[in-house]
C-alpha cells in the first residue's frame, strides 16, 4: 500500500487570527485578506458562531491553495468537467 502524500507539511499555522491573517497574506487569493478583515469587522463579535464561520471559510481557502490536488481540480476547464460528467452519465445509462 502506498502512503498518501501529506499536504499538511506545507500548510501554514492558522490557530490564531494573527496566524490566519499571515496565511491569507501569503497563500490567499488576492483580496482574501481584505475581505476577511471586512467580514470580521462587520460581524458581531459576541456572535461566536458567525466569527467561527468566517474564520473557517477563510482557513479553508488557504487549505485549498496549499493542496496541489485541490488546485488542479479548481483549474480544470468547464469543457473538461462537462466531458467527464457526460462520460459518467453514459456509463451509468449503459448499465
Amino acid at each position: 500500500m502506498t502512503a498518501q502524500p501529506d499536504h499538511h507539511d506545507i500548510t501554514p499555522p492558522m490557530r490564531t487570527l494573527a496566524e490566519l491573517r499571515t496565511a491569507l497574506g501569503v497563500w490567499g487569493i488576492p483580496g482574501d485578506l481584505a475581505k476577511f478583515e471586512e467580514e470580521l469587522a462587520d460581524a458581531d463579535l459576541d456572535d461566536l458562531t458567525r466569527v467561527r464561520e468566517i474564520t473557517q471559510a477563510y482557513r479553508h481557502r488557504v487549505l485549498l491553495r496549499c493542496d496541489p490536488d485541490a488546485m488542479a481540480a479548481l483549474m480544470r476547464s468547464t469543457e473538461d468537467v462537462a466531458h467527464e460528467l457526460g462520460q459518467k452519465m453514459a456509463e451509468r445509462d449503459a448499465r
